[in-house]
């Protein structure tokens, strides 16, 4: 496989890295590169000036308002994405639900959904963990009863990502006990305004906001805001946590983690010598970039496979795996380096102590929030356990 970049690649590469430059909102990018929190007023910016060049549905159908690039397109789009330290898209809509529904969903609901989630004016929570079923997703018991033209939802999703921005909640509900668990499964979609839904937050160990805890009490939800058929929903999941698991990968942003990384060590002094010249603080920043190098390679095999028409498969588990534990490991190396200032404390339960007057060196807030940040990576979107479990049945057949 060639994995080099054709003189058009390269010339796209400048075309988008200049509008990262001059057109992309600089006030995100300051806010990025300090650690804070985006608001959802910075999401939908960020999104609606990617949507006004036609560059937001990087990876849909053009038929469905996608841009039409090719794999190596989309590929160096995010690299410059996040080498200019831009927002990634909210991934609930633009990565998750909408190529299930322009999939698996009718014409009139492609209709209502698609077009807000493309100029970013409707925000999506996914609802598929629950207390006690998280790894095992297919155990959930959050259940949806038919009645007449409508099912009453009832229970409890739990790690929710962004819903207290949310209009909108994709879930997977039980809908039938009679058969296997992965059976009786549905895929529906809540209006989160709808009467009975509640959203709790919870804050992170980073001082964050980003997580929830969603309850349904006699939610009333039409039964044409179901995706596909009933008791097909592990199916639709299936296919949408191969797209979810491919989207873990951030080659370019942890690439410019370890560049942050090493410029840091160059100027960090200890017991008289610089950081860079110890041999065990190099060996490691050499494996952590050699695993870069694979993780790349292995995310180009998943895109040429994309851009073969197929879907990521079992094999996105793979990615899934090495994406977070590298992840992990590139920002305890960070939170090494940054040494006495990598130990912060928190005003309150939302925002961190830091502010732009704190005397911390630079790159110090976001390091540390990156590293407590990231201890959930091989957790959530289904354990590194679980995928281990999945390679081993599903691709070795052992």
């Amino acid at each position: 496989m060639d994995f080099s970049f054709s003189k058009a690649d390269e010339e796209f590469r400048l075309t988008v890295r200049e509008f990262f430059e001059r057109e992309y909102p600089r006030d995100i990018v300051e806010k990025m590169t300090r650690g804070h929190s985006a608001s959802k007023e910075d999401y939908q910016r960020s999104e609606r000036a990617l949507a006004a060049k036609g560059w937001l549905a990087v990876n849909w159908p053009k038929a469905d308002g996608g841009t039409g690039w090719t794999a190596n397109q989309k590929y160096i789009f995010d690299e410059e994405l996040e080498r200019a330290g831009a927002l990634n898209v909210v991934p609930m809509g633009l990565l998750y639900v909408g190529p299930v529904i322009y999939t698996f969903g009718t014409e009139e609901q492609k209709k209502r959904w698609l077009p807000g989630i493309l100029d970013s004016t409707t925000f999506w929570a996914q609802g598929y963990s629950e207390p006690g079923s998280g790894s095992d997703l297919a155990s959930l018991q959050c259940a949806a009863v038919r009645d007449g033209d409508d099912y009453i939802v009832d229970g409890t999703k739990i790690w929710t990502s962004l819903a207290q921005h949310a209009d909108w909640i994709f879930c997977l509900l039980r809908t039938d006990n009679s058969g296997k668990k992965q059976e009786g499964i549905t895929f529906l979609c809540i209006d989160m305004k709808t009467p009975g839904v509640a959203v709790n937050p919870i804050i992170t160990i980073d001082g964050k906001h980003s997580l929830n805890s969603v309850t349904f009490e006699s939610v009333r939800v039409p039964a044409a805001n179901r995706i596909g058929e009933e008791g097909k929903g592990w199916t639709y999941a299936n296919y949408l946590l191969g797209h979810e698991r491919t989207s873990y990968a951030h080659v370019a942003g942890k690439r410019k983690q370890l560049e942050d990384i090493r410029a840091c060590a160059e100027e960090t002094e200890t017991d008289g010598a610089r950081l860079i010249a110890d041999p065990a603080f190099r060996a490691k920043l050499a494996d952590l970039e050699a695993r870069l190098e694979a993780l790349e390679l292995t995310v180009l095999r998943t895109l040429s496979t994309i851009a073969e028409g197929g879907a990521p498969g079992e094999e996105s588990s793979i990615l899934k795996i090495i994406a977070t534990e590298l992840a992990q490991d590139i920002t305890e190396l960070g939170r090494d380096v940054f040494g006495p200032y990598a130990m912060p404390t928190f005003a309150d339960s939302t925002a961190p102590l830091w502010t732009d007057n704190t005397p911390l060196p630079s790159g110090a807030a976001p390091a540390v929030a990156r590293y407590l940040g990231a201890r959930a990576q091989s957790i959530y979107g289904g354990s590194n356990e679980i995928q281990k479990n999945i390679i081993a049945k599903r691709i070795l057949g052992l």
